[in-house]
């Protein structure tokens, strides 16, 4: 199937590891150009340098106000146009609620929260028809998942504004989409898992509550979300799409 990819151009947000370089990875493969970012600029070089030339790396931080700005002409600078975004953070410092301070709290509002929104924004004001915004989001916009409180905190509200300028872009042609992801075999994952004191056993008990008794693999997340950036999805907005392997087992 054609996606439609070809030399259309996204920004994809974190994708030095985890979901949003297996997002870049699949974009790229199916003939997009990419810029990616994270906050390291050597990780971020690395990256870009993997995916090719029809990669280009800026080290920003989420969080930073300029950031949409930079990212927005970066793409136009380096490729000529600009056809969406993908806004992926790393994770929020995992704890209880009383585990985590107010100064993590602030932090992740401003990387998870507040910088996707103004990412989104920017993005907004810069996109024609056809244009599309997504959001690589977390199970816990449906269920809470134990000791990653702010994560739970954070994610319903984002896909609530999700939903929201879905409705308000829609008349103009540009879509918005959100990703749930559940235990995707990546570094943030297995970290997850070794915080526990037998790791093995954990994941073997969340493999135990998937349907498809396995966590996914980051290429598997990389097509879905490449799939929904693309115009072969041009009929899909304001929906939150489980990449799950069954996990959530409601409608």
């Amino acid at each position: 199937m054609d996606l439609g990819l070809k030399d259309r151009v996204y920004v994809v947000t974190g994708a030095t590891r985890g979901l949003g370089n297996a997002a870049a990875r699949e974009l790229v493969a199916d003939g997009a150009k990419v810029v990616v970012t994270g906050r390291d600029d050597k990780r971020v070089a690395e990256a870009a340098d993997e995916l090719g030339p029809n990669a280009f790396g800026v080290a920003v931080d989420n969080a930073d106000p300029q950031a949409p700005a930079r990212l927005i002409a970066a793409a136009r600078e380096r490729f000529g146009a600009f056809h969406g975004i993908l806004v992926s953070v790393g994770g929020p410092a995992p704890g209880f609620v009383a585990d985590n301070t107010d100064e993590q709290w602030r932090a992740a509002f401003e990387s998870v929260f507040l910088g996707a929104v103004r990412l989104a924004r920017a993005a907004a004001e810069e996109l024609d028809a056809g244009g599309v915004i997504g959001f690589v989001l977390s199970g816990s916009v449906h269920e809470p998942i134990p000791g990653l409180t702010i994560s739970n905190g954070l994610r319903p509200g984002l896909a609530g504004f999700a939903k929201s300028i879905a409705d308000e872009l829609g008349p103009r042609g540009i879509r918005v989409v959100g990703l749930l992801p559940a235990r995707i075999d990546t570094d943030r994952v297995r970290e997850l898992d070794g915080m526990s004191a037998d790791p093995e056993a954990t994941r073997a008990a969340h493999e135990s509550r998937i349907p498809l008794r396995r966590y996914g693999r980051p290429e598997e997340f990389g097509r879905t979300a490449a799939f929904l950036l693309s115009p072969a999805a041009s009929y899909l907005t304001g929906i939150m799409v489980p990449v799950d392997g069954g996990m959530r087992h409601g409608f």
